[in-house]
């Protein structure tokens, strides 16, 4: 038969098919693009919460905004151009948003339709903080996020898996003998 030479033997012999040819590759490459946006999701909510839970501490204790390598972190920044000061409440705002950004990440990671909701959710407090406190990796770590997101967006999982169990791929539910 033509194309079963790609077909492992055990396959072939059982009649199953799915994973093989084009719709096994998208599959591959929507979960590698969602995989990608989860690392940048982890790698934005944690570089910038982190180093948020410190300037938090710093702020209370000090009244002052933390000053990392010669620059400002969290403070005067655009924000301030218009009249908002750092303080407190305004940090933690921005900790809860990155937070919610790594749990984002780890539905992502899950192939769950509600990380990528929550992802596009979170874009507009996200943007607002890091153009407000002239973080300039945000922006375009969120922007490749959203990319990444967007063309792995049909590898998503429509429905919540049980504890335990992975998700299956659209080319796994393929993987059932003709009948």
């Amino acid at each position: 038969m033509r194309g079963q030479q790609d077909v492992p033997a055990d396959r072939r012999a059982s009649g199953i098919r799915g994973a093989g040819g084009a719709a096994g590759r998208t599959a591959g490459a929507g979960t590698a693009m969602l995989r990608a946006a989860a690392a940048l999701a982890w790698f934005s909510g944690l570089g910038f919460g982190l180093p948020c839970a410190y300037a938090i501490w710093y702020f209370a204790d000090r009244g002052e905004v933390w000053t990392f390598l010669g620059f400002p972190t969290y403070g005067g920044g655009p924000f301030e151009d218009i009249g908002i000061t750092t303080t407190v409440p305004l940090l933690v705002v921005f900790l809860l948003v990155c937070a919610a950004e790594v749990a984002a990440g780890w539905l992502l990671w899950q192939r769950r339709r509600a990380g990528a909701v929550l992802a596009l959710a979170l874009l507009p407090a996200e943007f607002a903080f890091w153009i407000g406190f002239a973080l300039p990796a945000g922006p375009l770590m969120g922007l490749a996020r959203t990319v990444l997101l967007l063309l792995g967006w049909p590898a998503l999982s429509h429905r919540a898996q049980p504890p335990g169990r992975p998700a299956r791929s659209p080319a796994a539910i393929d993987q059932r003998p003709p009948g």
